[in-house]
């Protein structure tokens, strides 16, 4: 579970980022490529767990996909690929350029104050 490692990540980055230990992290939004696969439900869980006892203990976890793009070789539509049908959407076609996967990165932050 490949999650587990990715949340230790993100709560040490976030320990780093803080300005101050005297308040409390109360929203976290990461983004993923497609590829990173990474689970929701496995995600949150490994966040909670690894949020416990640090000052991210109960911040909300937000995880936004995106998805892989591709252009298709027979007809040039670009499309969002589909790991579930991979074909082009216009012609058919399963021949196509996949684009670069985004990297996952924390997207931001929300701190409160005490």
């Amino acid at each position: 579970m490949h999650e587990a490692m990715v949340a230790e990540n993100i709560i040490e980055s976030i320990l780093s980022q803080v300005p101050s230990k005297k308040g409390r992290v109360v929203r976290v939004v990461i983004s993923c490529g497609q590829m990173n696969a990474l689970n929701d439900e496995a995600m949150e869980f490994a966040f909670e767990a690894a949020a416990e006892g640090t000052i991210c203990k109960g911040a909300k976890l937000k995880i936004k996909h995106i998805p892989l793009k591709a252009k298709c070789k027979t007809c040039g539509k670009k499309f969002d690929y589909d790991l579930y049908e991979p074909q082009c959407p216009r012609c058919g076609k399963s021949d196509f350029d996949i684009g670069e996967d985004a990297p996952l990165l924390l997207e931001e932050i929300e701190f409160e104050v005490h």
